[in-house]
């Protein structure tokens, strides 16, 4: 396939160039052939890299779109792989909790959800994989994580403690009736779960260091998720955690800015201008260079729209607003073969629309190499060369 016309992001500058694409790479930028079978006309438009999303639990509402009201996992994991690629999404790591609560967060869960990944790979348009988030105190599951770990069955790992703001909710009527309805239990019985898995808290500490490193050992990368100190934060980076998750406060987010950490905000944070939860407000950790990575969080349209409003708001150029939400997230999860426009890297390429500048419109989706969305399919021809090679057969 051969892309030309458009406006490409080549490096740290927008150029007119063309894409060459073989076997699901990126073949040559601006040089070589200018023939191939296929002929995708970009002009207008912004030939951008596909989108790495390193934290996304929006599938969780396509498993379970109401309290109480399960759909098959297969069938939500196809949805939402058709969800992420109609915004761009071309490499997708899935956020599993496995907490200690039963219900949608439950260990049952994570494992029918990391084997439907792995069945249901070859049938996903997005590079789809796997990121655990791993309730500290689920001691019970520590072996099992350990085993995946080994095993490779996990891309990321992410260390999660909610178990304080669990208790501190549970005298708010409205965050505790989510909180039962989403396990399945009784009041009484969620009470009595919550004080059993409270008393175990001396031993989260250990868990967490074996856990840790285990993934160390298996070259996996580790995400700390909402750490409230810069003591937090290094506690975790000692034990090789280098991504600090939605750091709750501009403090710990410097230390981990100074330390080199990778630092992750969620994308919809900057698209509605500050956090829904009242916390560090993305836009300035950007402004600030304490942000690296943007993730879809909780919604998938987020990531592209985030990174124009960057630009709109006169944040960041749009090489380096593109970087938070491609090159900086393929780096943190250690893909070196995505994230830029560059021969050899894996053909993932977006056409954008971006004549309305808070409001960019995708035109095309190309993952792997293979286009998986075109919403103006004139732009698509043969090639002379292929029509001869037709005739021929």
């Amino acid at each position: 396939m051969l892309i030309r016309g458009g406006r490409a992001l080549v490096q740290q500058d927008i150029l007119d160039t063309f894409l060459q694409i073989t076997d699901g790479a990126i073949a040559c930028v601006g040089t070589g052939s200018a023939h191939a079978p296929l002929d995708l006309d970009a002009s207008g438009l912004l030939v951008m890299p596909g989108i790495v999303d390193i934290h996304g639990d929006a599938f969780e509402r396509q498993m379970m779109p109401r309290p109480g009201v399960d759909f098959p996992i297969d069938v939500a994991l196809l949805d939402s792989d058709r969800q992420a690629i109609a915004n761009g999404l071309t490499t997708v790591f899935h956020a599993t909790t496995w907490s200690w609560e039963p219900g949608l967060r439950s260990g049952d869960n994570a494992e029918y959800l990391v084997g439907a990944i792995e069945a249901l790979r070859p049938q996903l348009f997005a590079d789809t994989r796997f990121h655990l988030r791993h309730e500290t105190y689920n001691l019970a599951a520590e072996p099992i994580i350990r085993e995946w770990l080994e095993k490779g069955r996990i891309d990321l790992l992410a260390f999660n403690d909610h178990m304080h703001a669990t208790v501190a909710n549970l005298d708010k009527p409205h965050k505790r009736t989510r909180m039962v309805e989403r396990t399945g239990l009784t009041d009484t019985a969620f009470d009595h779960l919550v004080s059993e898995v409270m008393a175990r808290a001396g031993d989260v500490p250990g868990s967490v260091a074996r856990l840790a490193a285990t993934a160390r050992a298996r070259g996996i990368r580790m995400l700390s998720h909402d750490d409230e100190s810069p003591a937090q934060r290094q506690a975790y980076r000692a034990m090789g955690v280098t991504l600090a998750e939605f750091p709750v406060n501009e403090i710990t987010a410097r230390d981990a800015a100074e330390a080199g950490d990778h630092i992750v905000f969620g994308a919809p944070n900057v698209v509605r201008g500050g956090s829904h939860t009242g916390w560090t407000k993305a836009a300035d950790m950007i402004a600030k260079g304490m942000c690296s990575v943007l993730a879809s969080d909780y919604y998938y349209p987020a990531p592209m729209l985030a990174a124009f409003r960057l630009v709109a708001d006169n944040i960041l150029t749009l090489p380096e607003a593109w970087a938070l939400i491609s090159a900086s997230p393929a780096a943190a999860a250690g893909l070196a073969d995505r994230g830029r426009l560059a021969e050899g890297q894996r053909a993932d390429i977006l056409l954008i629309d971006d004549r309305e500048p808070l409001r960019p419109r995708l035109v095309a989706v190309i993952a792997g190499g293979r286009l998986v969305q075109l919403t103006e399919p004139e732009r698509l021809s043969r090639t002379s060369v292929a029509h001869k090679a037709v005739a021929a057969a």
